[in-house]
């Protein structure tokens, strides 16, 4: 017998793979946060934590041909309750390359934000709008959200993500798209994807909760209120958004890096009851793009990643800070390139 007569999956000496059910599926949700077990130490608890960075154009591979990468830094949060202090240390080793050959329009791998979900760790890509599972330094295609109600061919620019009642809410910029005269050509950011764990998507419109959010500081069309982070609090039963960029002025695509805001706001389910609470002093170039809060701090402490773009340079910083506005951890500089997902992992 010739190898043309022995089965395929012989040859591999693999067994065939037959009726595999996707582990989303099996069983009940699994609610692990974070991954990692924290670790106790004599200057505190010790929190495993992970970056992703969002590096635009330069996202494209230079040694690989239809390849787009982002980076994957790990570090530890270092969390003191009696001192009420925040520390933060990243690994020496150097961050890890994820790979993926799917892109749009020549472009893929512009990671915006990264969440545990189901007992797994998932990255969402702002420019396919593909949710991508991390797993061996690797990255596995999910589920793919589509722009605006979900019927538009475009993929969805994925910013921020939470989990609310065992569903993965992803949601967009917040803000009316428009162009660079700030004149408005769609509602596509206004809407939100929901994702249950069996990969089962919904869009929901929030054009009303993102107005609402927006008018609690006085800002209305054509000013903006621009979104990357955003989280849900179980402890507080409220959403919690620190917005990137803030601005009663008309869209300027100049002028936007230079309009960072320091508000968070917490609103109720509704979004009928929104609290403002003002963070340290505005940097105009740097903008909130990412946060968590502590885990084991019942939802009041908070570390976050500011992002950077002014004209053409970019880079990172992390604080950390209570929801009262109080500054545990000042700016402290990460990279310079931008990281725009942080998650606890």
């Amino acid at each position: 017998m010739d190898d043309n007569d022995v089965p395929y999956h012989k040859r591999l000496k693999e067994p065939p793979v037959q009726n595999i059910t996707p582990s989303t599926s099996r069983g009940t949700y699994n609610s692990t946060y974070p991954l990692t077990p924290p670790v106790t130490t004599k200057v505190g608890i010790k929190y495993r934590i992970g970056i992703v960075s969002d590096m635009d154009h330069s996202s494209k591979s230079k040694t690989e041909d239809f390849t787009w990468i982002s980076y994957l830094l790990r570090g530890y949060v270092v969390w003191n309750p009696v001192s009420n202090s925040v520390n933060v240390f990243w690994d020496d080793t150097k961050p890890v390359i994820l790979k993926s050959s799917l892109g749009e329009s020549g472009r893929g791998m512009e990671l915006s934000e990264m969440i545990v979900f189901n007992g797994k760790l998932y990255a969402v890509d702002d420019r396919t709008g593909m949710l991508f599972e991390i797993d061996n330094n690797g990255v596995i295609p999910w589920v793919v959200l589509q722009d605006g109600n979900g019927r538009v061919a475009k993929g969805f620019k994925c910013e921020w993500a939470a989990v609310k009642q065992q569903k993965l809410y992803v949601g967009g910029l917040g803000k009316e798209w428009t162009n660079h005269e700030g004149d408005t050509l769609n509602l596509h950011p206004l809407w939100v994807k929901t994702i249950t764990a069996t990969g089962e998507v919904n869009h929901l419109n929030w054009h009303d909760n993102y107005l609402s959010l927006r008018s609690a500081i006085g800002i209305e069309f054509p000013g903006y209120m621009s979104h990357e982070a955003g989280v849900w609090s179980d402890v507080h039963n409220r959403w919690f958004f620190l917005p990137r960029r803030c601005s009663k002025e008309r869209y300027n695509p100049d002028l936007d890096e230079k309009r960072s805001c320091n508000v968070l706001l917490n609103a109720d389910e509704d979004f009928n009851n929104i609290k403002v609470t003002y963070v340290g002093e505005i940097t105009p170039t740097h903008g909130f793009s990412s946060f968590r809060f502590v885990p084991g701090t019942s939802d009041r402490i908070i570390v976050a990643l500011k992002s950077v773009e002014d004209a053409g340079l970019t880079a990172t910083y992390i604080m950390a800070f209570d929801i009262t506005g109080k500054i545990i951890l000042e700016e402290t500089k990460v990279a310079d390139f931008k990281y725009e997902g942080l998650e606890f992992i």
